[in-house]
């Protein structure tokens, strides 16, 4: 059988639309559409129901997925065998498929990748930004190879989260905000806070979403006034534009501290966030990702 018809099938069902799946294989549709059915004529089964907005697996085409998954990874582990006996001088190759939500993805695996380029420059590394929830679902469909998450508490059936780092979080203003000119030995509390603007990552941010909790409890009366962005510039913009505070990765805003365009309020204290590295409980490990794991330690505080 050939595994091209299985890795177009698996991305269908990952992306549940022919003209995204495309996009993702670098074909045009008619060759998707031309493997979908080479596949299903092939094993005599219908895989997919077409709707008019995508289309989705049929009960047959969710049995053949999982064991087609098993294929393409058995097919991973035999090329990154014949590759390292070939000749590269014990050299490690291959891809790893990364994701992590933006506050990594921006301060701290750019630096992670540049060392890894030098250490192991077979090794390619595709960055995906996204949150924890889609994080998950594409571990579990095969087309993420590993995770970062940031979450304090992360436990899931089939997925393994290991705790990696922790992430300290500042709470910043612009040097013209008032609460720039408190002394540090009289900070704000909640209840004060409370009644401040906020521009914060979006919802689904763990540590957004803890915060926000905190300052609905401390709340008296009108709730805080808050807007989320799905960018962390759009926020840091804000703030150092003086309309309000945010919170964010520590690593985010370090820039921006040191050039005295933000400054830190004096506030109650905020608890680091945990960073967690996920993978798949029963998916083979390959030496590609292996290299990338030992490699992130050293890109976040002790």
């Amino acid at each position: 059988m050939d595994t091209r018809l299985l890795r177009t099938f698996a991305t269908v069902a990952q992306t549940q639309n022919l003209t995204a799946a495309a996009e993702r294989l670098h074909l045009v549709q008619s060759t998707v559409t031309a493997h979908v059915q080479a596949l299903e004529r092939e094993l005599d089964l219908r895989l997919f129901d077409r709707l008019p907005r995508g289309v989705v697996l049929t009960a047959a085409g969710r049995v053949v997925l999982a064991q087609a998954e098993a294929v393409l990874e058995a097919e991973s582990r035999l090329r990154t065998v014949a590759a390292s006996a070939g000749g590269t001088g014990g050299a490690v190759t291959g891809r790893v498929v990364l994701a992590a939500g933006e506050t990594l993805v921006s301060a701290r695996l750019p630096g992670v990748i540049a060392a890894l380029r030098r250490s192991h420059p077979g090794i390619e590394v595709d960055l995906r930004t996204t949150g924890t929830a889609a994080a998950v679902t594409a571990l579990r469909t095969g087309e993420l190879d590993l995770a970062l998450l940031l979450e304090d508490s992360a436990t899931f059936p089939d997925i393994e989260c290991t705790p990696l780092a922790r992430e300290p979080l500042v709470l910043v203003c612009s040097p013209e905000h008032p609460l720039a000119r408190r002394a540090p030995d009289s900070p704000t509390d909640w209840t004060e806070l409370a009644r401040e603007d906020y521009f914060l990552h979006e919802q689904g941010c763990s540590y957004s979403d803890h915060f926000i909790e905190r300052l609905l409890t401390a709340a008296q009366g009108a709730p805080p006034r808050i807007t989320r962005f799905g960018s962390l510039e759009a926020a840091r913009s804000c703030v150092s534009a003086g309309l309000g505070l945010s919170l964010l990765a520590r690593a985010n805003v370090e820039d921006a501290l040191a050039a005295g365009r933000l400054t830190r309020v004096p506030g109650p204290q905020l608890r680091d966030v945990t960073v967690q590295l996920a993978r798949h409980r029963r998916r083979w490990r390959s030496p590609a990702a292996a290299a990338l794991i030992a490699e992130l330690p050293h890109h976040f505080p002790n």
